[in-house]
Formats: structure tokens, C-alpha cells, sequence
């Protein structure tokens, strides 16, 4: 597709306010945020949710909220986690499914994460997939290493992903596979025919990602979820400064940036 997609992962599990003094928390910061980030030329958004104090959860009522006020925003496509966060069960994170956003994020492995690691079994992987296909939800099947790129095939050689198939690939994260060139394109030479890649990149990798998402043909990821920082000590002011400069970025390359509606037909998600 000669579009950049671009998804804004808002909030995440692990960003603080202390690190990030503008990080949305509350359902109504959460959808203001998105609005911001889709006017600004995002086309997905990535949620993740928050309790009053600020630590993750993944109520579905939460979540149904959440939903509600971007709906009454905007057409943007949303994607909710099911990775969740440290600690929870799968469980736990796959209930908001039932709630039928556009899109689920579908952790395909367990992972080193810092100094916790997120545990991803195929068995969990399998009801994942599951329940997404029972509620109409496309999955974005995320690798954070090279294991779990062979382990998505798994899925669907069984039939439980349908194509096109959606990749994320997290790279940089602690304890996890780095980003390098190299890297990627050895990953993106494993996927499947009929597949798309968004690149996420945490931290310091954020940007570089971005330049080999457009070298590749894969879409982008920004958001306070995966980094904070616009450049070296300096933080962003908002999800929707980390958006303007991914948009800005891509047109430079020639790329028109999608719409939620391309992005609805290019995986056959339902129209709002």
C-alpha cells in the first residue's frame, strides 16, 4: 500500500506520570489524546487503560468507556491490548475482546521485559485467536523475537488468523531483541505472503524505527506507550507532537498518510 499507516499508542502500561508529566490516564484524557493524534493524521490508536491511581487494568467497563467517548470523536480505528500488563493473567487480558473494537494486539510469545517478563503460552495464543474470530476483532500479531514470527505460523497453518495478516514488531524493549537494520529485514523475510508490518520501537530506537519502516514498506507506530522523548532529554509535549513529526517524515518520503477507511479496507474490518 503506497499509504503510511500510522497507529498512536496513547497511554501503555508502564509510561508514569513521573516520567511523562502529560501522560493521558483517565478515560476522558485517553480519548481527547486520540482525537488529538487522528486529527493529526494517526489512523489507529493502540489502548491500554488506566484505574484513577494510574496503574493498568484491564476492566472491560473501563475499556467500554474509553471506547464510547473516542466514538463520539472520531471514525479512528481502535485497537485494544491484550497483552495487558506485568502480572496479569491471559484471562484476565483477553476479556476485552468481547467488547468488539476494530483491532486486538495478539502477543505472540512470552518475552523478557526489563527486569518481569509477559508469559505468552501457545495454548493462550490459541484462545486468543480464538475469541478474536468469534467477536470480528483482526488481530496484530506482535513478535518481540524471531520465535514468535514462527509461532503466528502456527496459527495459521491451524486456521485461527486469517489473512491479511497484521504484524507489530516491538523491538529495543529491555531484555529483548534490539533494533537493527538487519534485524528487521531478517524478520520481515519470514513473514507470511498476503502480510503487513507496523515497526514499534522503544525508547531511543523510536526514531530510527520510523526511517526503516519507510525504507521496509511497513507502517509506524508512535505514542507515549513506546517512547517519551521528541529528542535526547526533551519531552514531548503530547502523543499528538510524536504523530505530527511520523506524518511529517513520511510525506517527505512521498507517502500520503491513511485514513481510518483505508485502513478498514485493507483488512476488511467493519465499517462505523
Amino acid at each position: 500500500m503506497e499509504k503510511m499507516v500510522i497507529t498512536c499508542a496513547i497511554t501503555g502500561a508502564e509510561t508514569t506520570r513521573e516520567q511523562q508529566p502529560n501522560l493521558p490516564v483517565t478515560p476522558e484524557e485517553i480519548a481527547d489524546a486520540t482525537y488529538e493524534a487522528y486529527l493529526a493524521g494517526a489512523a489507529i490508536v493502540h489502548v491500554h487503560a488506566r484505574n484513577n491511581d494510574g496503574t493498568p487494568t484491564q476492566d472491560p467497563q473501563v475499556f467500554k468507556r474509553i471506547i464510547e467517548l473516542i466514538r463520539a470523536k472520531c471514525d479512528i480505528v481502535i485497537e485494544l491490548t491484550t497483552g495487558g500488563a506485568v502480572g496479569m493473567t491471559a484471562e484476565e487480558r483477553v476479556k476485552v475482546v468481547a467488547l468488539e473494537p476494530d483491532m486486538a494486539s495478539l502477543d505472540c510469545g512470552t518475552v523478557n521485559f526489563g527486569n518481569d517478563y509477559i508469559v505468552n503460552t501457545l495454548p493462550d495464543m490459541r484462545h486468543f485467536a480464538t475469541e478474536m474470530e468469534k467477536y470480528k476483532v483482526h488481530p496484530t500479531l506482535e513478535c518481540f523475537d524471531l520465535s514468535h514470527i514462527y509461532a503466528s505460523h502456527i496459527l495459521i497453518k491451524e486456521g485461527l488468523i486469517k489473512p491479511p495478516y497484521h504484524y507489530g514488531f516491538v523491538l529495543n524493549v529491555p531484555g529483548g531483541v534490539k533494533y537493527e537494520p538487519d534485524v528487521v529485514t531478517f524478520f520481515l523475510s519470514k513473514l507470511p505472503k498476503e502480510s503487513y508490518c507496523t515497526l514499534m520501537g522503544i525508547g531511543r530506537s523510536c526514531l530510527p524505527m520510523h526511517y526503516g519502516a519507510i525504507a521496509n514498506n511497513c507502517f509506524i507506530r508512535v505514542g507515549f506507550e513506546d517512547n517519551i522523548f521528541m529528542s535526547k532529554g526533551v519531552l514531548a509535549k503530547s502523543n499528538t507532537e510524536l504523530v505530527e513529526r511520523a506524518v511529517k517524515i513520511s510525506r517527505d518520503a512521498g507517502l500520503e498518510i491513511a485514513k481510518p477507511a483505508d485502513v478498514r479496507k485493507l483488512f476488511n474490518l467493519r465499517n462505523i
